[in-house]
């Protein structure tokens, strides 16, 4: 008989209905004995087909009696795979209120069908298909008339708290997602918001009130699941938390990357060679199914780049950059993008219980094919990384890397270097080939028309 390699997921361990696993390389997720109850109402109301009809839950099979369950199971579930798990601290303005609004409307039908979410972590929301996807299936619990939502604080700190926050102090304040699992706290939410907030009816109910009524509740040991709410005012609340979600805005504008191809020194010429070239090697280039996109910027190159895969993660490290990408992918209904913010000289690292129930960008890897435009002169001059250190990362993250090496001559180099002193003196097409090949071997390179820049194709040793 066939050995079958069973591994639990990292992330799957503190929910007692069941939890996710892999066998053979395959995801399936366990239902537990315990969560049969809910589970039956799931599936038999008719909330599962209402949700995955509408693209709101990953659809799941139930599995026969082939895959061996253990003692606590009473189901085993093959979810439909998600091709690329991102998380809310890296998601832009929009796809985390996209993603809360998509939750509240889960919560909303499961009320029509007498049940409730437990838990609304913004980890159980995934990007599938251009639209936020509910990917638990075991966040429902049967609704009981008079009770609470249990899972209201747990929203208002996964989502409504970063949104908030974005919108009205500073973009980049979601990455407090990193060092908060469980959302950010309200009192720490409530403190960093400015003062006219508490002038918002909404922010101030949500959460400057919100954060005052948990620490009263802790100081005198009293649970808040205790207060009775009924079935109108509970919608009333999702109705409440919807409109404040609506209103918060955060327009991009102005940053130096968004703009980037309103300032650049191309010619037209030089910028229609440069599309024809990457649509040359990405037909060249083995079969891709992810494609990763490495600055980004707004996804002009990403939207070519889908034309040859399943799917581009589509990563830049300004805000402004990912917000107009993603509401452009919206806009036209792109269903293979997934922008995403990201830092490439700090990437996001595996964080949570033994540093793996959120997995780091290149656990999450590697992809088929990376892309990498524009950005070479960014890391070995703007982050001062030597060219050998930046060959290594990318032989980690692709198998197959699209590059450019961009010249100390060209324009946007002598930017960089205007203001300091010239130490790079590695930093030439001959060196870069040189340290590149350490790793990678060197299928193609072509010189970009009227510019003095270079494209690459390469394939990992």
């Amino acid at each position: 008989m066939k050995k079958t390699n069973r591994q639990s997921h990292p992330s799957s361990f503190r929910d007692s209905s069941g939890f996710i696993f892999y066998e053979d390389r395959t995801l399936y997720r366990q239902v537990n004995k315990e969560y049969k109850e809910n589970y039956d109402m799931l599936m038999n109301s008719g909330l599962y087909a209402a949700l995955v009809d509408t693209n709101l839950l990953v659809k799941c099979e139930e599995m026969s009696s082939k895959i061996k369950k253990d003692h606590l199971a009473y189901k085993i579930l093959k979810p439909e795979p998600v091709p690329f798990i991102s998380y809310p601290y890296e998601w832009c303005f929009s796809q985390l209120k996209d993603a809360a609004l998509a939750t509240l409307n889960i919560q909303k039908t499961a009320l029509k069908y007498e049940m409730s979410l437990k838990d609304a972590s913004a980890y159980n929301i995934q990007f599938v298909n251009g639209k936020p996807l509910l990917i638990d299936t075991l966040s429902f619990e049967k609704y009981c008339e008079g009770q609470p939502w249990i899972a209201y604080r747990q929203f208002c700190q996964h989502f409504l708290a970063p949104i908030a926050l974005m919108s009205h102090k500073d973009v980049r304040l979601n990455q407090l997602l990193k060092i908060y699992l469980d959302g950010i706290p309200l009192n720490l939410a409530s403190t960093l918001l400015p003062l006219r907030t508490r002038c918002m009816l909404s922010l101030l109910s949500h959460i400057h009130l919100h954060s005052k009524s948990q620490n009263h509740f802790a100081d005198k040991g009293k649970s808040l699941k205790s207060n009775r709410i009924s079935r109108r005012s509970f919608l009333g609340l999702l109705e409440h938390l919807i409109s404040t979600i609506e209103k918060l805005k955060w327009r991009p504008k102005g940053t130096e990357w968004a703009e980037y191809y309103d300032a650049t020194n191309y010619s037209e010429t030089a910028f229609a060679h440069k599309k024809e070239v990457l649509k040359s090697f990405l037909k060249k280039s083995p079969s891709s199914k992810t494609i990763w996109d490495l600055g980004a910027n707004t996804g002009e190159f990403s939207r070519i780049a889908s034309g040859f895969c399943n799917q581009v993660i589509s990563f830049d490290i300004d805000y402004a950059a990912v917000e107009k990408n993603y509401l452009a992918c919206v806009e036209s209904n792109e269903k293979k993008i997934i922008p995403a913010v990201l830092d490439i000289t700090n990437p996001s690292p595996g964080i949570g219980w033994e540093n793996k129930e959120r997995l780091s960008l290149l656990q999450r890897g590697p992809a088929d094919s990376a892309i990498a435009l524009a950005l070479l002169h960014h890391l070995a001059i703007s982050n001062n990384t030597p060219l050998e250190k930046i060959a290594d990362f990318f032989s980690k993250a692709c198998n197959t890397l699209i590059i450019e090496f961009i010249p100390k001559e060209d324009s946007q180099v002598k930017r960089l270097l205007l203001n300091r002193e010239d130490i790079f003196h590695d930093y030439t097409q001959g060196s870069f080939e040189k340290k590149f090949k350490s790793n990678f071997r060197i299928k193609e390179s072509v010189k970009n028309k009227n510019s003095c820049r270079t494209l690459y194709l390469m394939q990992k040793k």
